[in-house]
């Protein structure tokens, strides 16, 4: 299932950008005209794709989108005229957003769909495994953490300190990280 965002303050932009979704295979469509109802439901929900029909109500939508290109994974399109066109993408430029031109051409609109959700497609991988790798490191600190508790307050070595983590784990039947955290609730300050 193929789920968009699309925000514009017009019915009539709404309508034609549903309309474009609709033949490209797009089944969920999700519509708002505020950019901070859009905010909201790009941080509740996956979408793939993300359209900004510009102007907005209360702003011009460029924040908008750069903000939805760096805090979620969807696919970004920026929709403006074509006489600030130049413009917009001076001002999106790097963020991943793609400025495409009103009025839209529906050929050139469906290749940049396929090419975005190829690219992203790439990417996804690499993001996953980046956050993955994030996270065993936010981990790892916590660990490290403890033992360095462990070492200070009982005067164990390090190898001592890893086997009581380890040891703890699997008594208990958790995590390292969750004996971790309980070691630094008990011996902090």
């Amino acid at each position: 299932m193929k789920k968009a965002l699309i925000v514009s303050k017009t019915e009539s932009g709404i309508k034609a950008i549903s309309s474009l979704l609709s033949n490209e295979g797009f089944d969920d469509i999700v519509c708002t005209v505020s950019a901070c109802d859009a905010e909201a439901k790009a941080r509740e929900d996956s979408f793939e794709l993300i359209i900004i029909n510009t102007p907005l109500d209360t702003e011009t939508g460029l924040e908008l989108s750069v903000s939805c290109a760096e805090k979620t994974k969807s696919c970004v399109f920026l929709v403006v005229k074509q006489e600030k066109s130049g413009e917009a993408f001076d001002i999106v430029d790097g963020s991943g957003v793609m400025v495409i031109s009103k009025p839209i051409n529906k050929r050139l609109f469906a290749n940049l769909l396929h090419y975005s959700a190829g690219f992203k497609n790439r990417l996804i991988p690499s993001i996953e495994e980046s956050e993955k790798l994030r996270s065993e490191m936010e981990e790892m600190k916590v660990i490290n953490r403890a033992k360095l508790l462990l070492i200070q307050c009982l005067s164990m070595t390090e190898n001592q300190a890893h086997r009581y983590i380890e040891h703890q784990a699997m008594n208990m039947r958790k995590s390292k990280l969750d004996i971790a955290k309980q070691v630094i609730r008990t011996y902090q300050n």
